[in-house]
């Protein structure tokens, strides 16, 4: 079975992001990686992943004690549901500027497992004037964030593993890179 956990983007949730957030341009709308000067190695088209359901965790940030860590295996595409973007809706203030966030000590943690990526469906692992510097230093340990993504509830009622097929688009000299992310899960 196979999950688009790619956000649709409308014309209206186009204009509704562009006048709440001034990245939400064509590398940074919707669904996409915030790659950070990196080249996306196209090894990471395929990659093993693990959805945490962290829906629990509120007014605070998301912990390392939050999940059960030692699922994470070297070079997984890891997911985290919040459920953020389904309460809130993609584009509006509140999504940009009041979203869940990954605490420090769990992005280190990450990083220290050599995983491939970060999914999450919100606007960013931290918020803020902290947002763009954690994409560059994940970025320099080629772990790309893709954010925004949705449907993870539904990958979550089918398994928490599954296989993440992630493509964006060939573009060059952005900060971002649309993509289009698929979850497959095997039975």
């Amino acid at each position: 079975m196979k999950i688009d956990i790619t956000l649709k983007i409308t014309p209206k949730m186009v204009k509704e992001a562009q006048g709440n957030e001034k990245k939400a341009l064509v590398g940074h709308l919707g669904t996409h990686f915030d790659v950070m000067n990196k080249e996306f190695p196209l090894d990471y088209t395929e990659r093993k992943g693990i959805v945490f359901d962290v829906s629990h965790v509120k007014e605070r940030n998301i912990e390392v004690s939050d999940l059960d860590i030692s699922q994470v295996e070297k070079g997984m595409f890891v997911a985290f549901y919040t459920g953020f973007i389904e309460k809130v809706g993609y584009g509006t203030k509140e999504y940009f500027s009041n979203h869940p966030q990954l605490s420090n000590q769990l992005i280190e943690e990450l990083l220290k497992r050599n995983i491939s990526m970060i999914g999450i469906d919100f606007a960013g692992v931290r918020r803020g004037k902290e947002h763009t510097p954690m994409d560059q230093h994940c970025a320099n340990h080629g772990v790309f964030i893709i954010e925004n993504l949705c449907h993870l509830q539904e990958v979550l009622e089918n398994n928490d593993y599954f296989i993440a097929h992630t493509y964006p688009m060939n573009y060059a000299n952005m900060t971002g890179l649309p993509c289009r992310v698929i979850a497959e899960i095997k039975s």
